[in-house]
């Protein structure tokens, strides 16, 4: 299997940075490349390396990439960013540059997961690539007004004493300690990923935690209430404008609820929904991996 890794320089106004990326495959093949956009924001990209079956499934080149400010395209001074720093479009406009770098601008498909799905969708129906032949959107949300949402109704659901605790330290916002971490992780247990945790997902939540400027800039500290710049997002008025078909995907448990992903599914021309057994991380779950690639292969390949 053909792996090829790069660094492709960035230009946001008058400075300067630089993109990683992973290429699995031949970017010669003929085949539209299926680019991957990870989660956070702010999260690297390691724990969607699983992603590579779908080159094994169906030759298809898969390209992974940390985008601006985590993983392999840290950089210094990332800290010292103001918040109107981060935003949407400056994500669009590094995966515009890495498109354009790779020579595939004509051809390709991409697959986002939780804030890579809200980048995906947000891309796909504002810029509106030519190139964009297939979308895949796994438990992404349509809003982030839809997103509390979800997640509140899956908190009220938990113990009293997980909520209270919860709660609480959002309110005092002491989210930073030991107990709110515990409850946290009894969330993440349920509707996240369970434990213990694959080795990539380590990696990519330990790079979070080492740099965690773009996820609590644009996010926020919690999962629950969303206090960072992407608090008001939505792209409800634009997802009838998306034209490559598309596919949605999430899980029974999964944080992403139905609530997140129905409009996708009401408004989009061309789409598909699949819905998985587990949590948010499909292509991590046993129980639903091997049916996630198959889905996916089969969709990039035959819609």
């Amino acid at each position: 299997m053909a792996e090829v890794t790069g660094k492709v320089d960035f230009k946001v106004g008058d400075d300067t940075y630089q993109t990683w990326y992973k290429i699995i495959g031949d970017l010669t093949s003929g085949a539209h490349p299926l680019i991957v956009l990870h989660g956070g924001p702010g999260v690297s990209h390691d724990y969607m390396t699983p992603l590579a079956e779908i080159h094994n499934k169906c030759n298809i080149p898969v390209v992974f990439y940390d985008q601006i400010g985590i993983g392999k395209s840290f950089f210094e001074g990332v800290a010292d960013k103001p918040k109107e720093f981060w935003t949407i479009d400056l994500f669009m406009d590094e995966l515009d540059n890495l498109v354009a770098h790779l020579g595939v601008q004509n051809g390709f498909a991409l697959v986002g997961h939780s804030w890579g799905g809200i980048l995906g969708a947000h891309y796909a129906s504002h810029r509106h690539p030519v190139g964009l032949k297939h979308l895949v959107i796994t438990s992404g949300t349509a809003s982030m007004a839809l997103w509390e949402q979800s997640t509140r109704q899956l908190l009220e659901a938990l113990p009293a004493d997980v909520r209270e605790t919860i709660e609480r330290h959002e309110k005092e916002g002491t989210t930073d300690s030991p107990e709110y971490e515990k409850m946290v992780g009894i969330f993440y247990e349920k509707h996240v990923c369970k434990s213990p945790w694959p080795k990539v997902m380590e990696t990519s939540f330990a790079a979070m935690m080492q740099h965690p400027t773009v996820y609590h800039t644009m996010n926020g500290p919690s999962e629950f209430t969303i206090t960072g710049t992407l608090k008001s997002w939505s792209c409800l008025d634009q997802i009838h404008t998306i034209t490559a078909p598309t596919l949605l995907t999430n899980g029974v448990m999964d944080e992403a609820q139905d609530i997140c992903i129905s409009p996708f599914f009401q408004r989009i021309p061309h789409v598909k929904w699949a819905q998985f057994s587990q949590r948010h991380m499909p292509f991590l779950e046993e129980e639903d991996q091997a049916r996630y690639f198959q889905v996916v292969a089969d969709f990039l390949t035959y819609a």
